[in-house]
């Protein structure tokens, strides 16, 4: 009689590449899945951390994908929907397992939880088997000489690279989830039955299409982040065969061009690996023709180095997602214009490359990094919004949320994290400039400003006449940011 295990998925929605599922699978081929719906992670009005209905539509999809995939693995995903505390623990006794598997999470919501549900199962004998999957790099080996966690990025870098340089650190491929897994027998499904927890089941797939439809998530064919395995897979296979990834240095900052991977989404739910991404890159290395292309490569990899920093600081400073790394940030006299704010979040505050790039957020669930920094900086060192109040606003509408890294950048921002550069201010003009010079990207976004001449529309210097209904610049930059700086001084003094 095989061993009955059970591997619950997270944020890690894939069969493939999943270090906790390929351990659990070398242990027994007898071996189920379930994902529990937590309401405290997927509903929009009870969530912990915001969450978008782009996120959670990304999330469904990827999920009834994942159960097909079990299905034909030869097992099942089990769907439930409520506490984990009470759902896992309660399958387990039913099905009678003895040994469960998951990969850990870095969110504090998730790390406390965690700790609760393994106390109730080892006090009933249960074992439970934890791995680190979403990072490349387990976060408890890379400490500085104090064995303090790195709060720099640069230090934290080299020593991330320098172990996953070392021979054998990541292996060619964690294992191909085999197809001839075990599924449930026929006592095993009437356990389940009796419990409850077939019909519970049954309910969840179907609340799915309830949840998917009460979204109204309607912009799914132009969001550039696609759920599922198989389409993460695809959306790498292109930026890496295509050569995008070669090009990636000098094209990474230009919002107008399809220079990134647009895996983020990807990425935070776990339909593809981050090692998955790191193999891409180093056999992206094999077919570069120059040092440049190695170096776009290089800068592509040093991304997934930030991602891995923001996880890691979160994780080992769970309190940055309730307010500031530097204390002296709750005491900066915030303007709070609810206004202005709602302005920002429309797109209607007169600097077109500030607008055209709310604009494609709130079009499509999603924004071009470069942008993410530039109108983050203008809502709070322009318009003296509290950087949380953004915070949770991209929350509330990303496709690709994901709370370490929203936060991290967020505080960069603000100026109120680790960055060793304190005070940093985005001039809007500058920024269009030196990233959309052509105008391109504004124009796509902003199309009743197309008959601008470019020049103005970089520095949003346009003339009434011209404006067509486009409104006025809500503050003077230079302006704000002699104000900004002067209260920023009485703030550090």
């Amino acid at each position: 009689m095989h061993n009955r295990l059970l591997f619950w998925h997270r944020r890690d929605l894939r069969v493939n590449d999943n270090i906790g599922l390929n351990k659990a699978i070398e242990l027994s081929k007898a071996i189920i899945g379930v994902y529990i719906l937590d309401p405290k992670i997927i509903s929009t009005k009870e969530s912990i951390t915001p969450i978008s209905n782009s996120k959670i539509w990304f999330l469904l999809k990827s999920l009834l994908e994942l159960k097909e995939a079990w299905h034909n693995k030869g097992s099942s995903l089990i769907i439930l929907k409520g506490n984990p505390n009470y759902l896992i623990p309660k399958l387990i006794d039913s099905l009678k397992i003895q040994n469960i598997f998951w990969n850990r999470n870095i969110e504090p919501y998730e790390v406390n939880r965690d700790i609760e549900i393994e106390y109730i199962l080892t006090k009933k004998g249960k074992k439970v088997l934890k791995f680190w999957d979403q990072l490349l790099v387990d976060p408890n080996s890379i400490k500085t000489l104090n064995d303090q966690p790195y709060k720099v990025y640069g230090a934290f870098f080299k020593k991330w690279n320098a172990i996953l340089n070392l021979e054998n650190s990541i292996k060619e491929s964690e294992g191909i989830c085999p197809n001839n897994l075990i599924g449930l027998n026929n006592f095993e499904s009437s356990r389940l039955k009796d419990s409850g927890l077939y019909n519970l089941s049954q309910k969840s797939i179907e609340d799915i299409d309830i949840i998917l439809e009460r979204t109204n998530y309607n912009q799914f064919h132009i969001s550039p982040c696609k759920p599922g395995e198989k389409e993460a897979k695809a959306q790498l296979n292109y930026f890496c065969k295509n050569q995008t990834i070669l090009n990636y240095d000098k094209n990474r900052d230009i919002p107008s061009l399809k220079g990134t991977s647009c895996l983020s989404a990807s990425l935070n739910l776990g339909t593809i690996s981050c090692r998955e991404t790191w193999r891409a890159a180093k056999q992206s290395k094999l077919i570069s023709r120059n040092q440049r292309e190695e170096q776009s490569i290089n800068t592509w990899i040093k991304e997934l180095a930030w991602r891995e920093f923001y996880q890691n600081i979160l994780l080992n400073f769970p309190q940055l997602s309730n307010g500031p790394y530097r204390k002296k940030w709750e005491k900066f006299p915030w303007a709070n214009n609810e206004e202005y704010f709602n302005s920002w979040l429309n797109g209607t505050t007169g600097f077109p490359i500030i607008d055209a790039a709310m604009r494609e957020l709130n079009t499509t669930s999603w924004m071009h990094n470069r942008c993410r920094m530039i109108v983050s900086s203008f809502l709070v060192k322009d318009l003296f919004c509290n950087w949380q109040w953004g915070e949770k606003a991209f929350m509330n509408i990303l496709v690709d949320g994901d709370l370490a890294a929203n936060n991290g950048g967020w505080q960069w921002s603000a100026s109120s994290g680790m960055d060793t550069k304190p005070l940093r201010i985005f001039n809007p003009s500058r920024q269009a400039h030196n990233f959309d010079p052509k105008a391109d990207y504004i124009r796509y976004w902003i199309p009743e400003l197309a008959h601008v001449p470019t020049a103005d529309l970089i520095t949003g210097e346009i003339t009434p006449i011209e404006r067509k209904g486009y409104p006025s610049p809500l503050v003077n930059h230079k302006e704000q940011q002699a104000i900004f700086k002067k209260l920023y001084a009485k703030l550090t003094t």
